[in-house]
This record gives C-alpha cells, sequence and structure tokens, in this order.
C-alpha cells in the first residue's frame, strides 16, 4: 500500500485515517491510498482499531525516518565512514556537514517525515479517547478497556521515540546549559488543518521531559510480552519502555537514573538476562544478533521489512553500507585511516564483530552488519540489550567516580562475547575505563546510528576525515539547522 506525507507534517488530515505504509516514490501532494476509512467508523471494531496501531508503526519505520536514514546520518556524521558516490540523495551533506536550511532530503524530510509520524499518533490517541464509550459489548470484548490502554501505551512510545531521535539532530545537546537551549515544537495535539502551525520551540529538557512522561505511561502500560516469536522484537513491549529510558537519560547525563531504569533488566551478576517480561539478554554469538530474521532476545526494538514492505529506494541499510560485489551500493565505505574505528588499536583482529562484520572489496572495506542485498529486508534496529548494558556500565562509573566493579564486568561482557580472550583487568584511572566504554560503544553499534548520540551527549568534537575538517561543539554545524518549510509555515519557529 501507498500512503503519503503531507508537505508539512504539521498538517496531516484525520478525515481519513490510512492504514499502511510509505513509499518514497510517492507523489507527496497528490497521494492515493488505496484502502481508507473514514474517521467516523475507524474505531467502530476491535481489528480496525489494531490496523491503526500497526499504521503509527508504518509511519515511524518509514525509510527517510527511523526505517533506515536516522541510523544512517547518525554514523556518517563522524569519522568511521568514507563517501563514495557523492550522492545529494543518499547524505553526502550529511556526511560533509554542507547542509543548510533547503537541504531537501535529509533536513527538510527527516523533520517532515518525523512530525507526520508524531500527528499521526497524537490523531490516533486524541481518536481513541473521543471512541472510548463505543468500546463495549458485543462488538468488543470485555478486556478490551486493558487493551486500548496498551495501544495508548504503544502509541506514546512511539512518539517519544520519535522526538528522541529529532532531537539528536536539531537541537543542542542536553548538557549545554542543563537542557534551557531551545529544542523542538512540542507538538502534542492532533492538527487537522494549519490553523495551528505556529508553535514555539520547548526548551531542550522541556521536550526531555515529555519524553520521559510518555515512556513512563508506555512502561506501565504495555504487554510484559507478546508470548514468543517476532512480536518480541517488533512491537513496544515493558522491557521497551525502560530499555529506552537508559538511553534517553545517559543523553541527559542523568546517571543515577540510568541505573535505576537498567537495574530493572540487568541483575547484579552473570549470566545477564531480563528478569521479568521478555527474556531480553546479552545473546552468546553477535553475528547471530544480525543473521536473518534478527530476532534474538538481544534485539529489544527492530522494525521489521519484506519484499512487499521495503524501506524504499536508498533508504536501505545495505544499499549503503554493503560493497556493489554483496549486493548494496556502496555508498559508504569503512574509513581505515587514522583516528578511524577500523585504525583503532582497540578493536583486535581477532573481534568477531571485525571477522564477520567487515569485509574487503578491492582495496576498500565495508561494514557487513546487513547482510542482505536486493530487496534489502534487514530489519532497521533502534535497541539491543547491548546497549542497556553499557549505558548501565557508563552511569556506573561516571555516577561512583570510579573503576566500579559491575561497570567493569558489564563491560566485558559485551567486550568477551566477541572477543573471548580480551577482558580488561582493570583500569588505572576512571578516565581510562571511561575511554574504554566510549570504545567499546563505537565497535558494537558501528552502523546501528549510535555515535552522533554518543558525541553530541558528551558535548564532543565531531572528528574530521578526509578532506572534512572537524566540527567543535561551537560551530553552528554541530546540529542541523531548522528546515526552510517549518520556518516558513510557522511564524513562531527560530533558527539554529
Amino acid at each position: 500500500m501507498k500512503f503519503a506525507l503531507p508537505k508539512q507534517a504539521a498538517i496531516l488530515s484525520a478525515a481519513l485515517l490510512s492504514l499502511g505504509t510509505f513509499s518514497c516514490n510517492n507523489n507527496l501532494l497528490n497521494p492515493t491510498p488505496q484502502i481508507q476509512f473514514s474517521d467516523q467508523v475507524v474505531f467502530n471494531t476491535p481489528d480496525r482499531i489494531a490496523l491503526q496501531v500497526n499504521s503509527l508503526y508504518s509511519f515511524v519505520k518509514t525509510g527517510n525516518f527511523l526505517g533506515g536514514r536516522m541510523q544512517i546520518y547518525g554514523d556518517i556524521r563522524a569519522n568511521d565512514f568514507i563517501n563514495l558516490t557523492s550522492n545529494g540523495v543518499t547524505g553526502v551533506g550529511v556526511w560533509n556537514h554542507t547542509l543548510t536550511e533547503q537541504s531537501q532530503n535529509d533536513v527538510i524530510n527527516a523533520w517532515g517525515y518525523g512530525y507526520g509520524a508524531i500527528n499521526q499518533i497524537n490523531v490516533f490517541l486524541a481518536g481513541l479517547d473521543a471512541n472510548a464509550t463505543k468500546f463495549v459489548a458485543p462488538t468488543f470484548p470485555s478486556t478490551f478497556a486493558a487493551t486500548a490502554l496498551n495501544y495508548q501505551a504503544e502509541a506514546r512510545l512511539l512518539r517519544a521515540l520519535c522526538y528522541y531521535s529529532l532531537l539528536q539532530l536539531y537541537a543542542r545537546p542536553y548538557i549545554e546549559s542543563a537542557g534551557t537551549k531551545p529544542g523542538l515544537p512540542l507538538r502534542l495535539k492532533a492538527e487537522t488543518s494549519p490553523g495551528n502551525n505556529d508553535l514555539a520551540r520547548s526548551t531542550v529538557a522541556d521536550v526531555y521531559a515529555q519524553i520521559l512522561s510518555d515512556l513512563n505511561f508506555a512502561e506501565q502500560n504495555l504487554p510484559l510480552s507478546y508470548g514468543s516469536g517476532t512480536l518480541n522484537v517488533t512491537r513496544a513491549h515493558r522491557n521497551t519502555a525502560i530499555a529506552l529510558k537508559t538511553r534517553v537519560y545517559l543523553s541527559m547525563g542523568q546517571y543515577a537514573s540510568v541505573i535505576t531504569e537498567a537495574n530493572k533488566l540487568v541483575p547484579t551478576a552473570a549470566p545477564y538476562a531480563a528478569p521479568m517480561g521478555v527474556p531480553n539478554a546479552l545473546n552468546p554469538s553477535v553475528t547471530a544478533v544480525f543473521a536473518a530474521p534478527q530476532e534474538t532476545t538481544e534485539s529489544i526494538l527492530a522494525f521489521p521489512f519484506t519484499a512487499q514492505d521495503a524501506p524504499g529506494t536508498q533508504n536501505q541499510l545495505a544499499y549503503y553500507f554493503l560493497p556493489t560485489a554483496l549486493g548494496g551500493n556502496g555508498e559508504y565505505s569503512l574509513n581505515t585511516a587514522a583516528g578511524s574505528i577500523v585504525a583503532n588499536t582497540g578493536w583486535d583482529a581477532a573481534d568477531a564483530r571485525r571477522t564477520n562484520f567487515v569485509v574487503k572489496a578491492g582495496t576498500q572495506s565495508f561494514l557487513k552488519k546487513y547482510p542482505t542485498g536486493t530487496p534489502y529486508t534487514d530489519k532497521a534496529p533502534v535497541i539491543r540489550y547491548a546497549e542497556v548494558l553499557l549505558n548501565l556500565a557508563e552511569a556506573r562509573v561516571r555516577s561512583t567516580n570510579s573503576v566500579d566493579a559491575q561497570g567493569l564486568a558489564l563491560l566485558n561482557a559485551v567486550r568477551t562475547r566477541s572477543l573471548p580472550t580480551g577482558a580488561y583487568p582493570t583500569f588505572a584511572s576512571v578516565s581510562a575505563m571511561t575511554d574504554a566504554l566510549l570504545l567499546e560503544r563505537r565497535i558494537e553499534f558501528l552502523g546501528e546510528g549510535l555515535r552522533n548520540n554518543d558525541l553530541l551527549r558528551l558535548d564532543m568534537t565531531i572528528p574530521g576525515k578526509a578532506s572534512i575538517g572537524a566540527i567543535e561543539p561551537a560551530n553552528t554545524l554541530y546540529v542541523w539547522p531548522i528546515p526552510s518549510t517549518e520556518l516558513a509555515t510557522n511564524q513562531l519557529m527560530t533558527r539554529n
């Protein structure tokens, strides 16, 4: 099915709620939905409501947003990849820091698709509230009130994920002035006309507060699990909300809260597995985590694709990172120059993440973490249990200002999973341990989009690469410009 995103994301019609996903070749101004229900009937049956929930995931996982592009942008801003094609459609402006307010393929599109998803979520939440009196027998089961709460929780978790993702590109980091810098327009109402386009930016701290409010609600109201199988990876459950909170609090530098949340999922000693809900755990094999169908219990949330529901042309992870010989388009090779992760002596030659995920094609190295070429059905990762372990380890070290024993055990658990002989016995200083933790994150999550987040949350310089210079935190290019489309339609919007 093909469904279109309006030119201005704040104007998303609720007159017809589309049940489906985006296609990257849609005509954005003249959509031709193949299946539509009037807003008068979309809440009339449990099945129609369930279809809407599925549709929310489709809006969030569109290839132009969290179905590929956002993960790619999070990596190529830094220095671990080299652009090979100079293609403006596939992120060369992101890579070389030449983005402007008019950059359609990244600055405008990521904002538009992100806010489009947010408004679709708001439309659904408003409709669920407005139609609550319908949810009674005989059409609805007696348990539907609880199901409706589950759906609200899923919607709010997805909204939190959207806002968090947009913050990492379009707003200054929380570490700068404790979140008092301008953040994003915080749109929480269903918009069906352009009447409310004008909305000032909330502070970074206020946006994070809303993200946490949504995630706290989600934690309280999401299912513990969906039994077993695919849905425990592709649908939000209780552990998903908790795991995302560890990321959010880490981005805010609120380490005590990271520990509080992570302790819900991580035992005090190995073996590391969540004690409740989905049995999320560190998988014994990192290669198995990314082997089809990418549904080990390590994957807490990932967005799925099929040949009939692909991310869309030039959005797919394997398209960017695989060489042409393996079915990709060779858009980005791995940087092998000094300062890159491939050149880092801390990434041992025997590490399974190196022997399995780095492949040579001619004289160049490429990332093979996403192995599926055409039709590119690798799942787009959102969060894994390995990240929760490293989030907790870093939070313990930074909060105690010590070479923390549990933090060391967690770091070694992730490291020795891929390099059995690589355990750190201890560290001479706190700074040496935090450096090792950041190195481990850089290796473990290469190609998953976390590099930009890690640099900005610590107010670190974005390293240069090839002929592209470094970007210091004081540089206006440190975060993306606000899109010209938003500036043109929102009179209260301010520039970065």
